[in-house]
């Protein structure tokens, strides 16, 4: 199972971990293990790539974990931009959760 805990300080989403596989099928074929890292890869291009934000990413393929964090000091415009991408990021894991409940779990700590 993949685990996809949101990391928050307040009404403030800081970043996120995901760890595991989902198991859902053989590497390679697993479509829930590629749904979450595509959409992944989609939020860090569009934070690190596009807006050009040093938001820190760490990835462990030894237990199939990834690291995501969001910079301080961001203006209030890039503030609401990655806001608005790591909550929609949140909509989508738990609407994956809930078609494949025993492959992905997403939870939520300050």
């Amino acid at each position: 199972m993949t685990t996809v805990t949101f990391r928050t300080e307040g009404e403030r989403i800081t970043g996120f971990d995901s760890q595991g596989h989902s198991g859902y099928a053989e590497e390679g074929s697993d479509i829930v293990c590629a749904a979450i890292t595509s959409a992944i890869r989609l939020v860090d291009a569009t934070i690190n790539d596009v807006l050009g934000l040093a938001a820190s990413v760490k990835v462990r393929e030894s237990d199939a974990s990834i690291s995501f964090r969001l910079p301080g000091g961001l203006s209030p415009t890039a503030e609401s931009t990655c806001q608005s991408l790591l909550t929609g990021l949140m909509v989508y894991f738990v609407q994956l959760r809930d078609e494949y409940p025993d492959n992905i779990e997403v939870l939520e700590e300050e």
